[in-house]
Parts: C-alpha cells; structure tokens; sequence
C-alpha cells in the first residue's frame, strides 16, 4: 500500500532510487534484498490489476527510468448515487471501517515533496483501505509483514481451552471468504503456519527489531497459502438481488444466474456468499443499481444499518 500511494500521488514517473528512500521497509534492506522485495511487490500489484507505468520524466531519456500508476487506469467507473444516498454510504464507510494508514500516508507525501517529487494529494481518494473494527490485530501485523519485524501474540484455538503464546515471523495478511488471516513462520514449531485474525486474543507485540529476517520469494508465499487456506465451503447459501441493467458488474461476476426481472431496465442476480455483512456493504456500495431481495435477514441488516446511518446524519 505505501507503494501505491507513491506511485499514485507523484505526478511524474518516480526513479527506483528514490522509492527505496521514500517507500516504508525498503530504506534498511540491502541491494539484494530491496530489489527483491521492489520486484516482488510491483508483481502482487500488477496481479490484482494494479497498472504500473514505467517511463522517464525527460523527453530524451536520459534520465533514470521511473515508474507511476495512473490515476485514469486506477480509478473505478462512476458509481450513481443520489446526494443523500451519497452522505449515507460515505459515512457508513467511516462509521465501519478504519484507516491504520493516515501516519503513513502523510509520511509518503512528505517525503515525496521532499525528494523534489510534485504530489497529487488529490489521488488518494481512491486508495482508502478498508478493514473491519472487529480485526485490531491487522494493521500491527500488517506493519510486521511491511517491516519484516517478528511478533508474538496469544492464540485460540477452537480445541483448546486457553489461548497459547506464538512467536511468528509474518510473511502476508490475507483475505479469504471474509475472514482474515496472517501467514508467517511459527518459531516455537520452526514451520509456516496461518492463523486466523479473530482467534488473536490481546495485543500483537513485536518481538525483534525491524529486519529481523528475509522475506520468503513471493512463489514460495503463495503456495503455503494456497496450502492452508480452508477449504472450499460447500453448500454456500444464496442471495437474491435485484440489479440495475448496465450497472452492477462486481455482482454479476460472482452471479450463479442473472436473469431479467419483470421490471424494465433490471435483473435477478443471485449469489452465492459467506459474510452476510460483506455482501451488504458490497451492496450498498453500488447505490440505486442494487436492491437486496432475498433472504429477508439480508434486506433486515441492510434497513436497518442505513436507517442507523441516516439517523445519525441527521
């Protein structure tokens, strides 16, 4: 993340040189090891649709290449909102979710501006992450994976009847099917091991300074976590949503069957999920293009979060 508001918020292809300056975890690492943690990061971002930009800012290129990320490529279609409708869904984004990045972030503009870097701030409306309040252990942990720092935090298990210390040197916090989770090296039984966020009892506290040890090679990082992500749910329940013909295209990716509606311009999608909660908020982000139909706990929980809502922007 601390990447991408780089190469967001600059306006011009920033050099490699300086990113290691400026971008939070490269500064201490060594040749070796900045490169391939640049490498490996420019590749995680590219896989998930990040387009980054390589060029040079002087017209003979007699500079050194730099890189960006255009704000244009970036940028998700326009969402239509009403103005009300507009003020519920923004401050429902700022009444569920947390932003552990804002530190951060002013700390990358500065150092940009810093470095002779011209900064757009205005980018970074489109690079809030979004992390649930029910998940305090996420951004300690995020900051351990960013600062290659080793942790050590108590854990429950469903089996056991009190919660064990782990020391873990953490490699990546991922997402899978709403839940949360940090892979790493488990010390105490000198093997990868993935624990699930919510299981996390108390604080995260580091357990050695930053850069206390190398980073797997990102191949190597996806395939333990392809090796402990749970299974597959099977039997997952579905949901009935109404969906504005034209709009709505994150859900009807995921549809099961789309199907045109009785009423003009509109669609039957159904889903399949397994966050009642992520499935509403995911919803309510598409505004007018996206009633929730089925099942009544649904259109129950998205009511009554928006009523909530209203109620205290009012």
């Amino acid at each position: 993340m601390n990447l991408v508001i780089c190469l967001l918020v600059a306006r011009g292809y920033v050099p490699k040189s300086r990113i290691r300056r400026i971008v939070g975890g490269y500064g201490g690492q060594t040749d070796e090891a900045f490169d391939r943690m640049f490498e490996r990061d420019k590749e995680e971002l590219r896989e998930v649709g990040i387009p980054i930009e390589t060029g040079s800012n002087d017209p003979f290129g007699e500079d050194e290449p730099g890189y960006r990320i255009s704000r244009q490529e970036f940028e998700l279609p326009e969402i239509r909102l009403e103005p009300d409708e507009a003020a519920v869904v923004g401050l429902a984004a700022r009444m569920w979710q947390q932003s552990g990045l804002a530190e951060a972030t002013s700390n990358a503009v500065a150092k940009l501006q810093a470095a002779g870097v011209s900064a757009d701030t205005r980018a970074l409306d489109v690079v809030e992450p979004r992390v649930g309040r029910e998940e305090p252990a996420f951004w300690p942990l995020w900051e351990a994976v960013r600062d290659c720092r080793p942790v050590r935090f108590s854990y429950q298990k469903p089996s056991s009847a009190s919660a064990e210390r782990r020391h873990v040197q953490p490699w990546s916090v991922l997402s899978w099917h709403g839940r949360w989770y940090v892979l790493g090296f488990d010390v105490d039984r000198d093997d990868s091991r993935m624990f699930r966020l919510s299981r996390i009892v108390g604080d995260v506290e580091p357990a050695g300074p930053p850069g206390s040890y190398e980073m797997p090679p990102s191949d190597e990082v996806r395939a333990a976590a392809i090796g402990f992500s749970p299974p597959e749910p099977h039997d997952l329940p579905t949901a009935t949503i109404r969906v504005r013909r034209g709009a709505g295209h994150t859900l009807r990716r995921h549809a099961v069957h789309v199907t045109p509606d009785d009423e003009p311009g509109w669609d039957v999608v159904t889903v399949t999920y397994s966050s009642l909660g992520r499935l509403a908020e995911e919803i309510a982000a598409h505004g007018v293009d996206a009633v929730a139909i089925e099942p009544e706990e649904l259109r129950t929980r998205m009511v009554s979060w928006l009523s909530d809502v209203a109620g205290a922007a009012s």
